[in-house]
């Protein structure tokens, strides 16, 4: 089943009055599958932050359309698109956005008791889901009481507590050393290989993207190539790492031995 459907999707910024236009993307043509897990990668100013803010509803095209679970984003209200996002998507950013003043079931529940859930039933869904997280423990913790990498995993159970259609996740192992980064990942994984989740991940990370199934390249606003994970993960890296490399214009020469 196909969840997410790009099809020649341009932003374009600037007006013609003011004689100031800029193109992050043009005319991308992209689908994602129900329970995909796919990365999103490409230089810096290649538009892949873009095209997640389309995807997140915080932007419009200019052109083109785009469908999310069968709901045209563009043609939506504010009131509407306010509803979608709440209900169908969940979000990850690269800074984790928890509220210092909540503990972090408190953080988790958060979308549901906006939803208007109350009482037991929030609660039970979150001590399940921060158990399946490896979290339970640390629950009546505090943001400022555990590791970022801790943090970041509570971000994602928050994003994931009213099972959206798409969770979004933007450079989500930025601010995370090397363990945490792996951990995270690992969560990913399992979200999307035992709950079926569907990910779209923007990252710069060749050793994030290893963990999806299919890595998007974005080059000067259009969709340049995109790779497909067949067996295990060291290959796929090394794949990764050569795509990068010409689209680039470097070498991948010397990088064959790196081990994930």
């Amino acid at each position: 089943m196909t969840l997410v459907k790009a099809t020649a999707l341009t932003k374009v910024y600037g007006t013609q009055a003011s004689g100031v236009l800029s193109r992050a993307l043009n005319g991308i043509d992209l689908e994602v599958e129900k329970g995909e897990f796919v990365g999103v990668m490409g230089p810096s100013g290649s538009g892949k932050t873009t095209l997640l803010n389309l995807f997140a509803g915080i932007d419009k095209p200019s052109g083109g359309d785009l469908q999310i679970n069968g709901h045209h984003i563009a043609k939506m209200s504010a009131k509407e698109l306010a509803l979608f996002r709440r209900r169908q998507l969940g979000f990850v950013f690269q800074d984790f956005n928890l509220l210092d003043t909540l503990t972090l079931a408190e953080n988790v529940g958060l979308p549901l008791t906006l939803d208007g859930h109350k009482g037991r039933t929030v609660q039970e869904s979150v001590e399940k889901l921060l158990g399946y997280l490896g979290l339970h423990d640390l629950m009546n913790k505090y943001p400022y009481e555990v590791s970022g990498g801790q943090q970041q995993r509570t971000a994602v159970a928050r994003a994931v507590v009213h099972n959206p259609s798409l969770l979004l996740a933007d450079e989500p192992t930025g601010n995370l050393d090397s363990a945490s980064a792996r951990a995270l990942l690992g969560v990913f994984q399992k979200l999307n290989t035992e709950q079926e989740a569907t990910i779209l991940m923007v990252t710069h990370d060749p050793f994030a993207a290893s963990y999806c199934k299919r890595v998007v390249f974005i080059k000067d606003g259009q969709v340049y190539t995109q790779i497909d994970r067949v067996g295990e993960r060291q290959p796929f890296f090394q794949k990764i790492l050569d795509t990068l490399a010409v689209l680039e214009g470097g070498s991948a020469h010397g990088m064959a031995t790196t081990r994930i």
